[in-house]
Parts: C-alpha cells; structure tokens; sequence
C-alpha cells in the first residue's frame, strides 16, 4: 500500500468535525477532498485528488457510478460546507457534463449521506 492510499479512510460509521479538520488542515488547509458512495452510504476521506479516494473505493468493491466527488470545508456551515466540485464527476454517459453534480436526486443523496457520516 502507497503512502498516498495509507493515509485514505473509508468511512462507514462517522468521522467527527474535529478529525475531519485535522485530515484537511494537514493537507489542503481549510479543505478535505472526499468520494461519496452513494449506493453504499460511505465515504472515502484524506486524499491529495479525488482520483485516489476513487480507487480505495473502488478496490473496496464500489461502483463507479455511484461514486461523486466533493471538498468538504469543517469551518464552514450550511451550504458552505460541501462544494460539489471534482474532476471524477464529469461523465457524459450518466449526463453529468460538469465538475459538479447536476443531478438534484444524486446531489441530495450525496448530502444525506455527509450528514450522516460527520458528526
């Protein structure tokens, strides 16, 4: 295992505010990169790109498809705290043309299971 996919947690149960902002303070700052899988209800947390969080997802048995990046932001409330943006979104063949999630239903989904999964 690459010391990239060591430091990527799947996250089933829930991760706190408090260690959600230690996992983006010790990369980005104020930002966490994040995968959600919404067919499964978790999360893939930690990583430098979306891509990687992909792939841990993905060697743990998910489906492309279902996976939708975002960056979460822990200092941030509401809205603010998740930005639907990521390079792994983009898939014309779901009808997905942008970096977001264009999708209200996924969008919602994707929401649900953040609220969910951090404490």
């Amino acid at each position: 295992m690459s010391e990239q996919s060591e430091s990527i947690r799947i996250i089933k149960d829930s991760v706190t505010l408090l260690e959600l902002k230690k996992i983006a303070e010790e990369r980005f700052g104020d930002m966490a990169k994040a995968v959600v899988d919404i067919e499964r209800a978790v999360m893939a947390i930690g990583g430098e790109m979306h891509a990687d969080e992909e792939q841990i997802l993905l060697e743990a048995g998910s489906k492309q498809e279902d996976l939708w990046g975002v960056n979460l932001y822990p200092d941030a409330s509401g809205e603010n705290f998740v930005e639907f943006d990521s390079m792994i979104n983009i898939r014309p063949r779901q009808g997905n043309r942008s970096r977001g999630v264009e999708n209200e239903k996924i969008r919602t989904a994707v929401l649900e299971i953040i609220k969910k999964l951090v404490k």
